[in-house]
Formats: structure tokens, sequence, C-alpha cells
């Protein structure tokens, strides 16, 4: 059994005057919506085995602070291929990964994360938001079999479906 979590990067500032898409940084809201996310996976008890970043400044920034969150060792792995790619590239890269992973994160951003959830899975999702969790697994033993089966969809998170009611054990790790 393989997991994968796709994860959107947080939100990011508008842009500043002579800066590119590369370099934009993540805003205060998105710091914020980092710590809810990662206060939730880490409630959860979940650390990944692997993670595969794309290298844009605010993906980077993202993974750090989500990696401090939930107290992960492990390399983060920041790839150029992962920014504005198709998801077919996306797909083969995690076709390479150890299979000594079971779990990866990928960090990146929409559209094509949000693509490439819906390939591989029988689920739809509209859009993924900034800071939103997809996990899903396949029942496979190695990820270069990613695209035999279609994997089951076990959650999807958003930090918005925190905004009215946010579990007093998340609650108490943002004070």
């Amino acid at each position: 059994m393989k997991t994968l979590y796709f994860i959107r990067h947080a939100k990011a500032k508008e842009f500043d005057k002579g800066e590119s898409d590369f370099e934009r940084t993540i805003a205060k809201q998105g710091y914020k919506d980092i710590l809810t996310i990662g206060s939730y996976l880490k409630l959860r008890g979940i650390i990944p085995d692997g993670v595969l970043c794309s290298c844009a400044l605010r993906t980077q920034q993202s993974a750090t602070k989500l990696m401090e969150i939930l107290e992960y060792k492990g390399r983060i792995n920041y790839l150029e291929q992962l920014y504005m790619t198709s998801t077919q590239e996306i797909t083969e890269i995690i076709r390479v990964q150890d299979d000594t992973n079971e779990s990866m994160f990928v960090i990146g951003h929409h559209p094509y994360l949000t693509e490439l959830v819906n390939t591989l899975s029988q689920e739809h999702i509209a859009k993924i938001p900034s800071m939103g969790v997809v996990c899903i697994t396949f029942n496979i033993s190695s990820w270069k079999e990613i695209l035999t089966c279609k994997g089951e969809l076990k959650f999807f998170i958003f930090p918005k479906q925190f905004k009215y009611y946010m579990p007093k054990q998340i609650q108490a790790t943002l004070a």
C-alpha cells in the first residue's frame, strides 16, 4: 500500500513590482493556514517517508514550515520539474521514487496537482485551494505501478474548513 499527499502551497503575496511568479513569497494568511493544516496533520500522526517539492519560493517556504510543525527529520527534495509542469511529468517523478517510502508528500501548484488528483483517483475535485491537502492511497507495492489502478481518496482538507469549527486539539497548538 502506498499513500500520496498532494499539497498545494500556502497563499502567496500579490506580485511586487519586478517580481517573478517563481519568487513570490507566502502571505501572512498563508503562514496561519500552514499552522492550521500542520496541526491537523500532526494530530492525525501523519509524517511522510519522503517529500517532493517545487522549487518556487512559496512552495519551499510552505514545505519548510510544514515539515517543522510535523517534526519531519528527512530530506525535502526540491525539484524544478514540479514548477509549472504537466501531470505526466509529475507522475514520472513519482514513479521513480524509492519503494521503501510508503508515503510521500508532493507539494506544488494548481492546476497541475488538481489535475493529477483527478487522474489518479475516481473522485473529482474542482480545485485544491491554497494549503489544501488531498490524501490518496494505492493498492500497489511499487511507485512504478502508480498508473495501474485508481487510488482511493482518504481525505481532502483545506484551511477554510476550519474557519467556523476547529477541534480543541488544533486550537491549542495555535495559541
